[in-house]
């Protein structure tokens, strides 16, 4: 892979909590832990062990992801700042916080990187 732009937003998931139990174990098919940390630019989040985050998660993720790239307002979307939204994963079984925070790159498409 040859990544040729810097991304205007980096993105940081952490796991927050599980709506029922205390533990992953025959809950998370992932294994999502309290305190494990996802971070990405555009490609999907991964830990600091390289291990991606639950493709279900990445189904809700993905569309808020692009909103904050559009220039959008977490607030508007249920989030608790302009920069961060609580999320349930799709199965209901872990809570995630997604953080986005601006780097000051261009925007992907009014970039002229096409020109």
């Amino acid at each position: 892979m040859k990544k040729w732009y810097d991304e205007e937003y980096e993105f940081q998931i952490e796991v927050t909590g599980f709506l029922r139990g205390d533990h992953t174990e025959r809950y998370c098919r992932n294994g999502e832990e309290i305190g494990d940390q996802y971070t990405c630019t555009y490609g999907c989040p991964v830990n600091q062990d390289g291990q991606g985050i639950c493709s279900k998660v990445m189904m809700v993720l993905f569309p808020i992801m692009e909103a904050m790239r559009s220039g959008g307002n977490l607030e508007n979307i249920g989030g608790n700042s302009k920069y961060s939204k609580e999320i349930v994963c799709p199965d209901g079984c872990v809570m995630f916080r997604l953080t986005a925070k601006k780097l000051g790159n261009p925007n992907f498409y009014k970039g002229k990187f096409f020109d």
